[in-house]
């Protein structure tokens, strides 16, 4: 303890006073400089194969959090609690003051925070403790934090230091502002919050404060921090998507970047995915849920793809270049990957090969583990008997992943992901959108302000049900202002003109089931082809306008897709009627979730979008606002800058 602090005076550091505090006067402190250190303390020594992380909680006695075993290729640790094997989506709450949208603290759970802030100091001096430096972002875009965590959760720190770079204190530079911090208190989700995950953010004048009263890392280790991004960015003009990004090559050495949006479930990892064959070498489209036809493809070659950014991207002013392009850089470290698609050895052979055998130790959570064994992404734990947790992950670190980009790239086309059920006559849902849509720029800022969550998704305890994961789909990770965002994405948007942006559904086209593939196989013929070069014949307005434009034919390597999964209302179990009443499902899903953006500080452009849309504007009505152009030109621009003023 007293190195540490020797160190941070000798560089002109100073650690928030509540941190000093708490480290000075803990029962003991274990300073982490590597990850390695923290994946050895994880089982409580190197020597130790096995090692259960478990809390005294009053009036409860003993309770077990997490087990956790040293595998072969790293660290696997298990939840006892199926609840804690996903993110719940209503972790957040502020305790500031602040502008947010948010509930406040006392609000959600009616008293102050003041008092529990106290007790978890209090708690936290009591007990023998791991801490750390991190960087917040990726090449000097963000900032410099610290983690503070029991000893025996050095599992939970782990993570967060793969995740978001991991800094030992003699590397800091000569008065680095320590600006963010991270307390874990596991305890106080059983004493205070009934069980449940809480992230508490407390935004001071210069530190932004998190409180993570649990161990699963996605609220607060991963989403937590990208809290602490998106109001760095707040402040200063720019945000951190919440995406994917690949450059995909073609056969024919075109390079297409591809930048994948959406809500949790809405395929950003799935992008790094190569085809699955089937044995005789042809591509499975889809599975008819109704009778059982299945339909393939032949592709003789696919395009091979260098990987930018699995799940965050810094869309800073520094990145931009005046060529109309959006310029991204990844915001992590590390990429938290979901598994479940992954359901035995072949399933995807890349991702196989890089965590059997990985070059660093990874982190594993939700796999099913033995001390000493190797640790496999399709051996997933069961929540109960015969029902496989839908939310298997690995830390996966960038420097895993082979012929991964270190630089900021221009986003040739921008894509939404969407979950959507099956659709039928009788059954009729949101699952009406084909293969994959072009959006113009007004109905992609739409789409971005309303991110269905979706069907079915693996990510977080939920419904079920379609719900908005909100504006840019980070809503729930951001501590400000829902309009804010807005108009930030707005600029972004308007601001690049030769991003083009798609629509893309995964799970299901109709009624036929078709897994992540539709984006797969986006992004093949769109690396081939280029939105620029499609034909003037190949697409139509769609028969639902918030789907932008659907194809009317579509053919990757002589092999053509049957228009029913272009068109949905082609197929005989949907029909017309069946795709009417779903579009209207998603039409009244738009209206009630866009009145939230109808506020005095919405830009002037904006307010005339949403206006249109509850309108049931048409799409050349769309266009009159935001042109969908290649040539849209700078000075167009420029009058947008000027005359775009507040409502």
């Amino acid at each position: 303890m007293d190195s540490l602090f020797k160190i941070l005076s000798e560089k002109n550091i100073q650690l928030p006073g509540n941190v000093t505090d708490v480290l000075k006067e803990c029962k003991s402190l274990t300073v982490f400089n590597t990850t390695d250190e923290l994946a050895d303390a994880s089982t409580n020594g190197k020597q130790n194969n096995e090692f259960f992380v478990k809390y005294d909680i009053p009036g409860k006695g003993e309770y077990t959090e997490a087990v956790v075993h040293r595998v072969k290729n790293g660290i696997s640790a298990n939840y006892t609690e199926p609840y804690m094997r996903r993110r719940d989506p209503g972790t957040m709450s502020i305790a500031d003051d602040l502008p947010t949208d948010k509930k406040h603290f006392s609000e959600k759970y009616g008293f102050t925070f003041s008092s529990i802030q106290e007790e978890t100091f209090d708690w936290l001096k009591k007990q023998d403790l791991a801490c750390f430096f991190y960087f917040a972002g990726r090449e000097n875009i963000g900032s410099v934090g610290i983690a503070i965590a029991p000893a025996n959760a050095a599992f939970f720190a782990m993570g967060l230091s793969m995740l978001q770079q991991i800094l030992a204190p003699q590397d800091l530079e000569e008065k680095t502002e320590v600006k963010s911090v991270i307390f874990v208190a596991p305890v106080f989700r059983h004493t205070h919050f009934d069980g449940k995950q809480v992230v508490v953010h407390n935004r001071t004048a210069n530190v932004h404060e998190l409180y993570a009263y649990n161990l699963y890392p996605g609220p607060s280790a991963k989403k937590g921090l990208y809290g602490v991004l998106l109001t760095q960015g707040e402040k200063e003009g720019w945000i951190t998507a919440h995406c994917s990004a690949v450059q995909s090559i073609s056969p024919y050495d075109n390079i297409t970047t591809f930048m994948h949006e959406g809500a949790s479930g809405g395929g950003k990892s799935e992008l790094h995915q190569h085809i699955i064959r089937e044995v005789d070498g042809r591509v499975l489209i889809g599975r008819n849920r109704v009778n059982g036809e299945e339909r393939f493809i032949s592709i003789p070659r696919f395009c091979s793809f260098r990987a930018v950014a699995d799940d965050m991207a810094l869309c800073h002013p520094s990145q931009q270049k005046k060529n109309g392009k959006l310029y991204i850089l990844d915001a992590e470290n590390a990429w938290f990957v979901r598994v479940d698609s992954v359901k035995e050895y072949g399933d995807d052979p890349h991702l196989e090969k890089a965590t059997i055998s990985p070059d660093k130790q990874l982190l594993f959570l939700n796999i099913d583990t033995v001390p000493q064994s190797t640790a496999l992404i399709w051996d997933h734990i069961m929540d109960e008997p015969g029902k496989p947790c839908p939310n298997p992950r690995v830390i996966l670190p960038r420097s895993n992943v082979k012929n991964i980009v270190n630089h900021p790239v221009g986003v040739d086309i921008r894509s939404f992901g969407i979950r959507t059920p099956m659709c039928s006559r009788e059954n009729p849902s949101y699952g009406i959108v084909g293969l994959f849509h072009i959006l113009p720029p007004a109905l992609a800022w739409l789409w971005r302000l309303v991110s269905p969550r979706g069907h079915n998704n693996p990510s977080i305890v939920g419904t079920g049900a379609m719900e908005s994961e909100g504006v840019g789909s980070y809503w729930p990770f951001a501590t400000g202002k829902r309009v804010t965002h807005a108009n930030l994405l707005l600029d972004q948007i308007v601001k690049t003109p030769r991003t083009t942006f798609t629509l893309v559904p995964n799970q299901n086209i109709g009624v036929w089931q078709v897994g992540f593939r539709p984006q797969l196989l986006m992004r093949e013929y769109l690396t081939r082809r280029g939105v620029a070069r499609l034909r003037s014949d190949q697409f139509q307005p769609a028969r639902c306008s918030l789907l932008g434009y659907e194809l009317n034919y579509l053919t990757i390597e002589s092999s053509k897709i049957p228009t029913r999964f272009l068109k949905v209302y082609n197929q005989i179990e949907v029909g017309t009627d069946g795709y009417d009443a779903g579009a209207e499902i998603l039409q009244d899903f738009f209206k009630k979730e866009l009145q939230k953006y109808l506020k005095e500080d919405l830009y002037r452009t904006g307010k005339r979008i949403i206006d249109a849309c509850l309108s049931n504007a048409t799409l050349e009505e769309y266009n009159e606002i935001i042109p969908m152009s290649y040539q849209y030109s700078f000075s167009q621009i420029e009058d947008y800058e000027q005359n775009n003023h507040f409502i």
